[in-house]
């Protein structure tokens, strides 16, 4: 008996937490632990409650050897006083008291160990109790602690994913091919200002006026030497 109350108290020690930690399913196992612990106390219950029934029944045979012993006197004491005074009779009364009286230490320490181990098993019964309502609200924090394992995994794995070769080298790729594509923009939008300053050169000498080129060949009389 006194080992189921052992292996309970087992699980909720350090151990398994630790062993929660190694399982495929955390959540899974503390459901069976809480499981087998209702089990467990379910039996403790049952086995304290046979021994509190025993140690009733044993008082209760106490208390009747005791009358009957004091009976057994106050029959002998009876059988003295009747007229004939009556010592076979007394004597069969005080051999009977005798023979209960043995019985009756015999009792009273069979029932001082039922008593105790009533009272032990009361109080491991209480603690089972107890340290499976502190389970209950373990299970909170271990499902907890199990949903962020899971979630801290799936975030690893993906990280894991998108820190691989083949990802890294395909954003190099893309990035390459990017600064290509501006570099051929820039270089045509080079080439577009180089043409359109051009044309408006030779837009200006298309438009150039008379007075434009009269003014030129006054420029160039100027400058010749006087003969």
């Amino acid at each position: 008996m006194f080992e189921l109350f052992k292996r309970v108290k087992t699980v909720v020690s350090a151990e398994l937490n630790d062993f929660i930690d190694k399982a495929e399913d955390p959540e899974k196992m503390v459901d069976q632990f809480l499981r087998e612990m209702e089990k467990d106390i379910h039996e403790a219950e049952k086995t304290t409650a046979k021994m509190i029934a025993e140690e009733k029944l044993l008082s209760l045979k106490v208390d009747e050897a005791k009358s009957l012993i004091a009976k057994r006197e106050d029959q002998a004491i009876d059988a003295l006083k009747t007229e004939n005074e009556d010592l076979d009779l007394a004597r069969r009364a005080l051999e009977d008291k005798a023979r209960v009286k043995k019985e009756l230490e015999q009792l009273q320490a069979l029932h001082e160990d039922t008593a105790r181990t009533a009272e032990e098993l009361k109080e491991k019964l209480l603690e089972m109790k107890s340290e499976y309502r502190e389970m209950e609200l373990k299970r909170t924090s271990l499902k907890a602690r199990a949903n962020s394992a899971k979630a801290k995994s799936a975030l690893n794995r993906s990280f894991s994913t998108i820190n691989s070769d083949g990802s890294k080298k395909g954003f190099e790729r893309m990035e390459e091919k990017i600064l290509r594509l501006e570099a051929e923009a820039e270089l045509t939008e080079e080439q577009k200002a180089f043409q359109q300053s051009l044309d408006s050169e030779f837009e200006k000498l298309r438009n150039k006026t008379g007075i434009d080129l009269e003014l030129e060949q006054l420029k160039e009389k100027i400058q010749q030497p006087k003969e």
